[in-house]
């Protein structure tokens, strides 16, 4: 039996939040190629239009249903949640891939900016996590996905409000996963480096090197999904620099250009 053959009862059910564009809509693309139904979920929803066909095709059948959602609405999260599984009949896997980068110069202390960065990288993943959790704990199965980053591992110079948004989505999705592995949920930290992305190529400041697709990363998140990963760093090498970052002593750190 193929994927495309695949009775729908038997096809496993995932939400991916933060779809349109990047690493997210490479997911959409392979879990529907996988055999999933797939819901997608993003503000634009033009784009949300052009990846269902574009990931219908590729899956040989219609398998994504697509949300317009703006993450900022949490008051909504909660009837959206319980809609969109209903929708899909079930839920087994939940990616949040929702994030925001605005430039912000060394000199820069621009509230505004970093509420946002705030409210989509970490208190959206949290209103969305948290609704998978409570249904997960009570079926006792289920896998939780946070695409958080590397630049969430140490305070670095640039940018303070986006590295506290995701060492904040780490420090939850650790805690997540310390209270439901009990309870037969499996909770992924997803940490890449620099992906070929719309929001890397705006980012004007700093080196970029080690640069994988959003195909390539998709491909290596959804493995670890299915494997019931804890923390993965995308591609693997950025697990040992930022093993050594994490140890550099603050005085020496603190001199450091990056």
């Amino acid at each position: 039996m193929t994927q495309a053959t695949r009775p729908l009862e038997q096809q496993p059910r995932a939400i991916v939040i933060g779809a349109s564009s990047g690493i997210g809509a490479a997911l959409v693309e392979g879990l529907a190629a996988a055999g999933y139904q797939v819901a997608a979920l993003a503000r634009r929803e033009a784009r949300l239009q052009e990846l269902k066909a574009r990931a219908d095709r590729l899956a040989g059948a219609p398998r994504v249903h697509i949300y317009p959602h703006s993450v900022t609405e949490t008051d909504v999260i909660p009837a959206l949640f319980q809609q969109v599984v209903a929708d899909l009949g079930g839920l087994d896997l939940i990616i949040y891939c929702a994030g925001v980068m605005p430039e912000v110069r060394p000199d820069e202390y621009d509230f505004a900016k970093d509420e946002q960065m705030v409210r989509v990288n970490l208190l959206g993943a949290m209103a969305w996590l948290n609704q998978a959790a409570i249904r997960f704990s009570r079926t006792g199965s289920g896998r939780i996905v946070g695409i958080s980053s590397v630049s969430g591992d140490r305070g670095r110079r640039g940018m303070p409000a986006y590295h506290a948004s995701k060492g904040g989505f780490s420090i939850y999705l650790e805690s997540l996963r310390n209270r439901l592995t009990h309870q037969g949920v499996s909770v992924t930290t997803i940490k890449p480096g620099f992906v070929d992305t719309e929001m890397l190529a705006s980012a004007t400041s700093g080196g970029k090197f080690w640069v994988i697709s959003p195909e390539d990363a998709a491909r290596q998140i959804i493995q670890a999904a299915e494997k019931g990963k804890q923390t993965v760093y995308i591609p693997r090498r950025w697990g040992l620099v930022m093993l050594i970052i994490r140890h550099i002593p603050s005085v020496i750190f603190r001199r450091l250009s990056f």
